[in-house]
C-alpha cells in the first residue's frame, strides 16, 4: 500500500543529479513523471544531465540564499549530493558539504514547506566494527568513531536530520546506500576508480577486505520506494551482494580478459606508502590512490543486510556482477577505457 505516491506533474527537487547515484535517482523520477529540478553546483560536470527534461537551478548546498529559490514551489526533495571523497586537501570541505549543507538544505525545506524528503545517507553511517554479521539499521555509528573525514561527515549529517526529526518535525526518511556500481559514473567514484584500475590490470595484488555493492539503478529504485512507502525518521539499508575485494577483482578481471590479481598483501608495509602518497597528493593537489584511513577500513569486511527494505519497501538488488558489467560498458564508451 503507498503511504505517500509519486503523482505525475509533482514538482520535485534533486540535489547531485549531475553525479553518480544523483543521476540514476534523477532518471527513476523522470521516467515516473515528475516535475524534476536539480540544483547544480556552477563548477559541476553536467554530462549527466544531458538530454533530461528537468529544470536546473544553479546553486549551492553552502549558499544558503540560493536554496530557497530552488525550493519554490517543491513538494518534494531528494537530497543525495555528497562530497564522496575519502581524501581532501582540506578536510573541512568535506564536513561543511556534507554536514553544514545538509542541516542548511533541510531548514530550507522545512522554511518551504516541503511535505516529504528523502536523505541519502550511507551504510558509512553503520557501525561493522566486532560485527560477526552482515550489519543492519540497528548499528548506528557513533561520530568520535568513525574513520576518516567522509565517514564522520555523514555519520554527523545523518544525526542532524534525524534530530530535526525529532524536534522540528522534519518529514524525513533516511536511506543508507552501499557501494554503487554501474553506469554514468562521471567523476568517477573511488569505487568507480579501482573498477577502472583493475580493469587496466593497475591492481595486481589485494588486501583482506570486503564490501557490499549493488547496481546503481536499484539504489536508485530503493530511493523512491522510501520516498513512497518509507517510515518518518526511519532508515533503510540499499544494497545487495556482499563481496570480498578479491572477489570483486576476479569478477573484473572475467570480464575483462584479464588475469585475477591473487597475491594477498599484509597491510602493515602499506602505511608507510599510503604516508608517501597522501605527502605527493598535499603537494599535487590529486586525490592519492591510497590513504591511511583507506587502510583502517579495509580492516573490516564492510557487509550489510538490506533486509529491512526488501520487507518495508519491497526493495529489491539484482546480481552486482551485472553493475560491474555495466559499469565497465559505460567506461568504454565514455573513451575511460581503450
Amino acid at each position: 500500500m503507498t503511504a505517500f505516491p509519486l503523482r505525475e506533474g509533482d514538482p520535485i527537487l534533486i540535489t547531485g543529479a549531475s553525479g553518480f547515484l544523483g543521476s540514476a535517482v534523477a532518471r527513476a523520477l523522470l521516467a515516473r513523471g515528475v516535475r524534476l529540478r536539480a540544483l547544480v553546483r556552477p563548477t559541476s560536470q553536467r554530462g549527466n544531465l544531458e538530454g533530461l527534461a528537468c529544470e536546473i537551478v544553479t546553486g549551492d548546498l553552502t549558499d544558503v540564499e540560493s536554496l530557497r529559490p530552488a525550493l519554490a514551489g517543491i513538494r518534494g526533495l531528494f537530497h543525495v549530493a555528497a562530497d564522496y571523497r575519502l581524501w581532501a586537501p582540506d578536510p573541512n570541505q568535506i564536513l561543511r558539504a556534507n554536514v553544514g549543507g545538509t542541516q542548511a538544505l533541510m531548514r530550507a525545506a522545512l522554511e518551504a514547506g516541503v511535505e516529504r524528503i528523502v536523505y541519502t545517507s550511507s551504510v558509512a553511517a553503520l557501525k561493522v566494527a566486532g560485527a560477526t554479521a552482515p550489519v543492519d539499521e540497528t548499528a548506528p555509528l557513533d561520530p568520535d568513531q568513525a574513520i576518516g573525514v567522509y565517514k564522520r561527515s555523514k555519520t554527523m549529517a545523518e544525526r542532524a536530520v534525524e534530530e530535526m526529526v525529532l524536534h522540528d518535525g522534519l518529514p524525513a526518511v533516511i536511506v543508507n546506500p552501499s557501494t554503487p556500481v554501474g553506469a554514468r559514473d562521471i567523476r568517477p567514484t573511488p569505487t568507480g576508480r579501482m573498477i577502472l584500475d583493475a580493469a587496466r590490470g593497475k591492481i595486481p595484488a589485494f588486501v583482506d577486505t570486503g564490501l557490499n555493492f549493488a547496481h546503481v539503478d536499484d539504489i536508485a529504485e530503493g530511493h523512491l520506494l522510501a520516498y513512497e512507502r518509507g517510515v518518518v525518521g526511519e532508515r533503510y539499508i540499499l544494497g545487495g551482494q556482499n563481496l570480498s575485494l578479491r572477489e570483486l577483482l576476479a569478477e573484473i578481471a572475467r570480464l575483462t580478459g584479464r588475469r585475477a590479481p591473487r597475491i594477498r598483501l599484509p597491510r602493515a608495509p602499506l602505511y608507510p606508502l599510503a604516508m608517501l602518497a597522501e605527502a605527493v597528493a598535499r603537494r599535487t593537489g590529486k586525490e592519492p590512490l591510497l590513504t591511511v584511513d583507506a587502510l583502517n577500513m579495509s580492516r573490516y569486511r564492510m557487509f550489510f543486510t538490506s533486509a529491512k527494505a526488501e520487507r518495508e519497501l519491497g526493495y529489491h538488488a539484482r546480481p552486482c556482477q551485472e553493475g560491474v558489467a555495466d559499469a565497465l560498458a559505460w567506461f568504454r564508451s565514455a573513451g575511460y577505457l581503450a
